[in-house]
């Protein structure tokens, strides 16, 4: 077992619900770390930024959202401009993808006065931020209250947030990876062999000592979403780091812009999984999906290095330089161009989105 010492409010708490209780998946330990009502990570804080522990797209520059912003619209002009239609967010941040969203499709005619603002998020901090960020937010709590209407969805590092489960492939079966106590400290540990249904599948490709993680919240906010696009139309634009399947132990914390120990500081720190696409395009069998693509790729077909062009003709200076940075970050494949991918979910019988490629 691989221990992990050091101390936090959340840390006692739990270690004493295991001791109650039992072992905790996972699953149930992501929840506890970043949604407790006390000492949850989310429930407490402003992740984002400098001042934060890590930074997302739309905070590296404006031109994430101005292209997403425009991939959008044009779905939306694609599909017959719906209206009225919700334009929706799961896990908006501060609010700043949304805001450049708006701003991009400012002179789209139509867009604004069908558009209806819906957000799904579950922090109360950054709840505020984007009621004063945006025009009239409508909150929810999960994607399954969104109204029944056309839905035009972004999700952005908002699936890798969700709580996962990880699965060691043994010889006749598989163990669940548990959250235990060792030596007064939490530990990772193994739950009993057992054959799975849901992993059945997972067997050919895998094999004795590897793991996968499943995400049930994940399929089920899919559901939700696919639901709604597919009786009225839309589409949901996902964006994260991960892989078509998941493979492999990839559970991680971030602190302080830095890698840390998930065990280490619960609740002081993010914990995140990589996004199992191939299960995100499973949980919506009545939508077609796009060919996953690279974050960098899906935004260079969508003009970001003209945008970019645009953009440096009024900088000079440091300016400049964080504006050519900010572009580099975001396509480059050593940087988030490659780790980052996009997928689209739309209708079976509507144009496909832009920015995917044939």
């Amino acid at each position: 077992m691989a221990r992990a010492p050091r101390m936090t409010a959340l840390r006692d708490i739990i270690i004493r619900q295991i001791a109650t209780l039992g072992p905790i998946t996972i699953a149930e330990y992501m929840t506890t770390c970043l949604l407790h009502p006390q000492h949850g990570y989310y429930t407490t804080r402003d992740p984002l930024g400098t001042a934060g522990d890590f930074t997302t797209a739309p905070e590296i520059s404006q031109m994430f959202g101005e292209m997403l912003g425009l991939c959008i619209a044009q779905v939306w002009m694609d599909q017959g401009r719906p209206a009225p239609f919700t334009l929706a967010e799961l896990g908006a941040g501060r609010g700043t993808l949304m805001a450049d969203i708006l701003r991009a499709t400012r002179a789209v005619p139509g867009f604004h006065d069908a558009a209806r603002l819906h957000l799904v998020e579950a922090s109360p901090v950054l709840r505020r931020m984007q009621a004063q960020n945006l025009p009239d937010p409508q909150f929810h709590d999960s994607a399954d209250t969104l109204p029944d209407a056309p839905l035009f969805v972004v999700a952005n590092e908002f699936f890798d947030a969700l709580p996962v489960r990880q699965f060691l492939r043994v010889d006749t079966g598989w163990r669940e990876r548990m959250v235990g106590v060792q030596d007064g400290q939490l530990a990772y540990g193994l739950g009993p062999v057992t054959a799975l249904a849901a992993l059945e599948h997972r067997l050919a490709d895998t094999g004795p000592g590897q793991m996968v993680e499943t995400c049930a919240p994940a399929g089920a906010a899919i559901a939700a979403l696919a639901q709604r696009i597919t009786q009225h139309g839309g589409i949901a634009l996902i964006v994260d780091y991960g892989d078509w399947r998941s493979r492999g132990d990839t559970f991680q914390a971030l602190r302080q812009h830095a890698q840390d120990d998930p065990l280490a500081h619960p609740g002081q720190a993010d914990l995140t999984a990589h996004v199992d696409f191939e299960a995100l395009a499973l949980a919506a069998p009545t939508l077609r999906a796009t060919a996953l693509t690279p974050q960098g790729v899906f935004l260079e077909r969508l003009g970001i290095t003209q945008r970019a062009q645009t953009l440096a003709n009024t900088l000079t200076g440091a300016a400049l330089q964080a504006h050519i940075a900010a572009h580099r970050r975001l396509t480059h494949p050593q940087e988030m161009g490659h780790l980052f991918k996009a997928l689209a979910l739309y209708p079976e019988t509507a144009p496909a989105p832009p920015g995917f490629g044939p």
